[in-house]
């Protein structure tokens, strides 16, 4: 809510899993006690760019007990003598003051801080994902080796038969060919044969004509 031109957070609504509040640019004088109420997990308070003037204002952020890093950056309050040893001596939940701690070492920057608290929020999915269990992996390799052998010995198995059926078609034929080949000759012997008693009678009968003269 920067820059909103907000001056009351007598309405705030119940954030009671809010971390962090972005406030800065507004015309903010008081009442910050509402933020202890209202957001009592903030860890980051950004209320730079205010009205605050004054340390009496800023102690009702004490009851903000997961505070750790608060910035009064452009505030009047800035202006104090011993400004940062007085807010940290006040405020001593807090690490980080107007982006600096006590013997200024600069904060971690806000964004690499949300990165850092993504790639946790994806390693614990990771984790929570249910992955198959152990040799269930190894177990669908066996089954599949074991259908590949069995389709092999089938399709071996058809071409045996396949191979052995055309013998048998071929051997068939050759037997049908025999057979035909075979009645051929019968029946050439049969004519001859027929022709040879014709001609026996035949010739018998000349015998007798020639006995009766």
């Amino acid at each position: 809510m920067a820059n909103v031109e907000l001056s009351s957070l007598a309405r705030l609504p119940s954030l009671n899993k809010l971390r962090k509040l972005e406030l800065s640019d507004n015309i903010i004088s008081g009442g910050l006690e509402v933020l202890a109420e209202k957001c009592p997990n903030l860890t980051y308070l950004n209320l730079s760019g205010n009205k605050i003037k004054d340390l009496s204002t800023v102690e009702a952020l004490q009851n903000l007990k997961n505070l750790k890093s608060l910035d009064l950056f452009n505030c009047e309050i800035t202006n104090l003598e011993d400004y940062r040893e007085s807010i940290f001596e006040l405020l001593q939940q807090i690490t980080y003051l107007d982006g600096f701690d006590q013997e200024d070492n600069e904060a971690p920057d806000s964004e690499e801080e949300d990165e850092e608290d993504g790639d946790e929020d994806e390693e614990d999915e990771e984790e929570d994902e249910a992955g198959p269990p152990e040799g269930y992996e190894e177990e669908e390799e066996e089954e599949d080796e074991d259908e590949d052998e069995a389709g092999s010995e089938a399709g071996e198995g058809e071409e045996e038969v396949g191979l052995s059926y055309l013998m048998k078609e071929e051997i068939q034929d050759e037997e049908d060919d025999d057979d035909y080949v075979d009645e051929g000759e019968e029946e050439e012997e049969e004519e001859e044969e027929g022709v040879r008693g014709e001609k026996r009678k035949r010739d018998a009968e000349d015998d007798g004509e020639e006995d009766d003269d």
